[in-house]
């Protein structure tokens, strides 16, 4: 399955890209999944996306949460929770 990622603010600087397309194994079917797979790149991913902590997702620009199924083509945005005033 191919799927489009997206990162913003601080989890785009440590990580150090904004977007990417990649192929993901068909056993990835959530977005924890997904985290979980991508955690599994090296230590800086894990530090940055690992569940400890706080990261919002949004599914083809809707906010969703982890339990989220994926679907081919599909874009996932990874950001941190803002706060507004």
């Amino acid at each position: 399955m191919k799927i489009q990622l997206r990162f913003f603010a601080t989890l785009r600087e440590k990580l150090g890209v904004s977007q990417e397309s990649i192929d993901i194994p068909n056993d990835i079917k959530t977005i924890d999944d997904l985290k979980n797979y991508l955690c599994k790149r090296n230590a800086l991913w894990s530090e940055v996306l690992a569940g400890n902590q706080v990261i919002r997702c949004a599914l083809n620009q809707v906010m969703v949460d982890s339990s989220t199924p994926l679907s081919d083509d599909a874009e996932v945005a990874f950001f941190p929770p803002v706060t507004g005033g």
